[in-house]
C-alpha cells in the first residue's frame, strides 16, 4: 500500500525548535499531513530516548514503532494507506573535524532498526561528545569513523548523507563539505545508498552530476515545528517495515520519488550576502570572484552555484528514470495568498481544518483530490492556485544566505483583478496569465517529471 515517510525531523530537545515537538503532536500533525512513517528525530538525546521508550512500542518486529497512547482522532477522511502511522528511529549528528588540510562540517541522518541499538549508539557517541545539551549532538567526530560506529552496533543501521548542498553544513557544500561522497566516507563508501537534496535543491539540479546516479534521492521536512511535517517528503510502495523501506532505497523498487519545496524556496538556492541584502546568481559570483561588492567580505555560495561547480551533464541528458519527484507548497501557504492573509492567521487556519475534514490530508488535497471538489469546498482562487502549483506555473524570489524564498502563485494585482471575474475562472484553466516565471535555474528548459501517482 503505498504512504509516505518523512523521516528527518528533530525534537523539543534541539535548538531552535518548538516546544511543541511531543511525539503526540507529532503523531496528530502527521495524520493531518497524511504520513505513514514519521522519523523520530533526535534519537541520541536521553530526554528524548527515554520519553520513546515511554511512549512508543514494537509494531510487531516491523522495525517501527506505534504509539501506545494516541490522541483522539480528528474529523479527517483518511486516504487508502493512511489507516497507520507508524515512527521510525532516526537522529541527525552534526560532525565538525578536520580532514585533507580543511575543517569539515557535514550532518548526517541515522536509522536504527530497534531500540536496544539506539541506546548502545547513543551510549558509544557519549564517550566521544556531549549529546545532552542539543538533540543534534555537535561532535568532534570524522564521517566515515561515524558510519563506522553506526555499523558497528547494527549492520542493519542506515546513515543518509543530509540536504547535502547546504553551504555550512553538508558533504558536497561549498563552505565546507567534499567533492565526492567517496573522499568523504572513503573505504565505507559504499554503505552509502541514498543522499538527502535538502530544501534548496531537487532532483533535475542534482542529477546533473553523473556521481549520484547510483544513490537514490531522498527529501525530509527537517521539521524543527509539527506543522512542518511532510514539507518534503517521500513516497513508498512497499511493505510498512524499516527492512522494506532500507530495501527501497537500495534498489529503487518500491521507492517512488519525493515530494519538494521548488527549490527557489530554501534558504540557500542562491548566492549573496544577507548583511548586505545583496543576492547573486551564480554567474554574478564567478564575475565578482565570491566577494561581496558591498563590504568586501566573502558570499556565501549557495546550492545552485555548488551544483554548477560539479555538474558534468546538461539538463537534456539527465536519465528520465531519474526524475521522480513532484513540487509542492505547503496548503497554509496558498490558502495565505487566496485569502491576502497570512499563512499562520486565524482565518487560514480555520479554512485549513475545514479543507481537511471534507477532503482528508493536506498531501492528498495538494496531489490527488481532483480541482472540482477543492472549488466546491474552497474559497474563491483555491482550485486554481491549486492547479497552477501542480502544473509548476508559479513565481519565485530565490533564497540566499539563511533567507527563505519567496513562492507565489498569483502576480501582483492577479488575485483582485481575477476575484472579480471567477467566472472566467471556471471556464478556463489558463485565465490569461503569464506561464510560470521562476527566477533562478541551473538550465533555461529543466525538464519536469510527468505526475506520478502515489
Amino acid at each position: 500500500m503505498p504512504f509516505v515517510a518523512d523521516i528527518h525531523i528533530h525534537s523539543r530537545f534541539s535548538r531552535a525548535t518548538s516546544r511543541d515537538l511531543t511525539l503526540q503532536e507529532l503523531y496528530r500533525w502527521g495524520r493531518r499531513k497524511g504520513i505513514g512513517v514519521i522519523g523520530t528525530g533526535d534519537i541520541t538525546h536521553p530526554g528524548w530516548l527515554s520519553e520513546i521508550d515511554n511512549q512508543l512500542a514494537d509494531d510487531g518486529g516491523s522495525g517501527l514503532f506505534r504509539l501506545k497512547s494516541e490522541p483522539a482522532p480528528e474529523p479527517i477522511p483518511a486516504r487508502s494507506g493512511d489507516a497507520r502511522l507508524r515512527f521510525m528511529l532516526t537522529g541527525e549528528i552534526s560532525s565538525i573535524y578536520s580532514y585533507g588540510g580543511k575543517t569539515r562540517k557535514v550532518h548526517n541522518v541515522v536509522c536504527l532498526p530497534d531500540l536496544d541499538s539506539a541506546h548502545r549508539f547513543a551510549a558509544r557517541l557519549e564517550r566521544i561528545g556531549n549529546i545532552r545539551s542539543d538533540g543534534r549532538p555537535i561532535l568532534g567526530l570524522d564521517s566515515r569513523d561515524l558510519l563506522e560506529i553506526l555499523l558497528e552496533i547494527s549492520p542493519q543501521a542506515v546513515l543518509i548523507p543530509a540536504h547535502i548542498w547546504t553551504p555550512w553544513f553538508s558533504v558536497l557544500g561549498s563552505k565546507s563539505g567534499f567533492d565526492s561522497i567517496e573522499e568523504c566516507y572513503r573505504d565505507l563508501s559504499g554503505h552509502i545508498f541514498a543522499l538527502e537534496t535538502g530544501l534548496s535543491s531537487d532532483p533535475p539540479m542534482n542529477r546533473m552530476v553523473s556521481a549520484l546516479d547510483r544513490y537514490s534521492l531522498v527529501s525530509n521536512s527537517d521539521a524543527h515545528s509539527a506543522a512542518n511535517l511532510g514539507r518534503e517528503a517521500n513516497l513508498f510502495s512497499c511493505d510498512m517495515t524499516y527492512p522494506a523501506i532500507m530495501q527501497a532505497l537500495k534498489t529503487g523498487i518500491g521507492f517512488d520519488g519525493t515530494l519538494e519545496f521548488f527549490p527557489e524556496e530554501g534558504k540557500y538556492h542562491l548566492d549573496g550576502h544577507r548583511k548586505c541584502n545583496q543576492k547573486l546568481h551564480p554567474h554574478e559570483s564567478i564575475r565578482l570572484k565570491g566577494i561581496c561588492p558591498v563590504c568586501g567580505g566573502g558570499l556565501t555560495l549557495g546550492v545552485l552555484y555548488r551544483v554548477a561547480q560539479l555538474a558534468n551533464r546538461t539538463a537534456d541528458q539527465i536519465p528520465s528514470d531519474k526524475l521522480r519527484f513532484r513540487s509542492m507548497l505547503s496548503l497554509d501557504s496558498i490558502l495565505g495568498e487566496v485569502l491576502g492573509v497570512g499563512p499562520s492567521s486565524k482565518k487560514v487556519q480555520t479554512l485549513y481544518m475545514k479543507l481537511l475534514s471534507e477532503l482528508g490530508p493536506e498531501l492528498t488535497i495538494l496531489m490527488e483530490t481532483k480541482i472540482e471538489e477543492i472549488e466546491r469546498c474552497g474559497a474563491d482562487l483555491l482550485g486554481e492556485a491549486i492547479r497552477r502549483v501542480r502544473s509548476g506555473r508559479i513565481h519565485a524570489d530565490a533564497g540566499y544566505d539563511g533567507e527563505y524564498g519567496v513562492i507565489t502563485v498569483f502576480e501582483p494585482g492577479e488575485r483582485e483583478r481575477l476575484l472579480g471575474q471567477t467566472s472566467l475562472i471556471s471556464n478556463s484553466t489558463n485565465p490569461g496569465t503569464k506561464k510560470k516565471a521562476r527566477t533562478s535555474s541551473l538550465v533555461k528548459n529543466p525538464r519536469r517529471p510527468k505526475r506520478s501517482p502515489q
